[in-house]
């Protein structure tokens, strides 16, 4: 029985994206009856089939579904070694891979990493974007190196955590609404408005500093982007939630306005593997200067 091997995983894993062996032959600059090769050596392999086929192409069996998912994991760290080993170079720049969520991205992570590079010219980081969770889930598996979080959460074995800020919520609203010129706002002065969330799902959980108030939220607009909630609340269409890290870079058209509530704040985290290098160190000092940098400014804001 054959075993596996790498361009025959590279195979299974397209033919499971594209669904279509004439468009994996294109995408890999392969024949057809090249890639019908490597699928019947990885069938073999697998002792199984790995493909039904149908009038549009071929989906995937259960068991193509799982020689995918372990094929995407093979040639990620075969991917990486080919970059380390790239690095080994004296004159190759330090690579580091950080994950941030979506509020981190909007100004911490770009200052911080603009601060890093000032100090570091021939660092490289790459950033990518995700929810808490999932990059959590990308750190354990060692796809990526650090990653800014926002919760509460349990660290799983071999994570550990750095405090970057306990980040307040404020209230985003109109220029000309009734509560713009407020410095802050007790939580039923908030009763009768309308909301702009980021899901329907996680309403709750984005209104929960006062989640046991006796109102339900009136929620008017769901948007997952910042710029799309933000040009809702420029427009008067309602208020929206905003945390502190993110004030830096709200249009001069809307207010800010605090909140009479000390639960309204979310904790902020860098997340990494305990034996993190110097580039590594560099960075999440630069994360802390950029987290002190926006809080004076954030409180600048506030005055005006």
């Amino acid at each position: 029985m054959p075993d596996f091997t790498v361009p025959g995983l590279r195979v299974i894993r397209e033919a499971v994206r594209a669904g279509s062996f004439s468009a994996v032959a294109e995408r890999l600059g392969y024949t057809q009856s090249a890639i019908s090769r490597q699928v019947s050596l990885m069938e073999q392999a697998a002792g199984r089939r790995l493909f039904e086929r149908h009038a549009r192409g071929v989906r995937p069996t259960e068991a193509g579904r799982i020689v995918a998912r372990h094929a995407e994991s093979v040639l990620e760290a075969l991917d990486r070694a080919k970059s380390e080993l790239h690095d080994l170079s004296s004159h190759a720049p330090a690579r580091i891979r950080l994950g941030a969520f979506s509020t981190a991205t909007a100004a911490l992570v770009p200052r911080a990493i603009t601060i890093a590079e000032q100090h570091n010219p021939l660092l490289v980081v790459q950033l990518r974007e995700g929810t808490s969770p999932q990059l959590l889930t990308a750190l354990t598996r060692r796809r990526i190196d650090l990653a800014v979080l926002s919760g509460e959460f349990d660290s799983p074995d071999g994570v550990e955590v750095t405090p970057l800020v306990q980040d307040a919520l404020y209230l985003a609203v109109h220029r000309g609404h009734r509560l713009a010129r407020q410095a802050s706002v007790s939580i039923s002065a908030l009763r009768d408005e309308r909301w702009i969330v980021g899901s329907e799902e996680s309403a709750t959980s984005l209104l929960g500093a006062w989640n046991s108030a006796p109102w339900q939220p009136l929620v008017t607009h769901v948007a997952r982007d910042w710029v799309t909630k933000w040009g809702l609340v420029a427009a008067g269409l309602g208020i929206t939630l905003v945390p502190g890290l993110a004030i830096a870079a709200l249009p001069a058209t809307i207010s800010v306005v605090g909140i009479d509530d000390p639960t309204a704040s979310r904790r902020t985290v860098l997340a990494h593997a305990p034996d993190v290098d110097v580039s590594h160190r560099l960075l999440r000092e630069a994360l802390l200067d950029a987290s002190a940098q926006l809080n004076v400014e954030l409180r600048d804001r506030l005055k005006t």
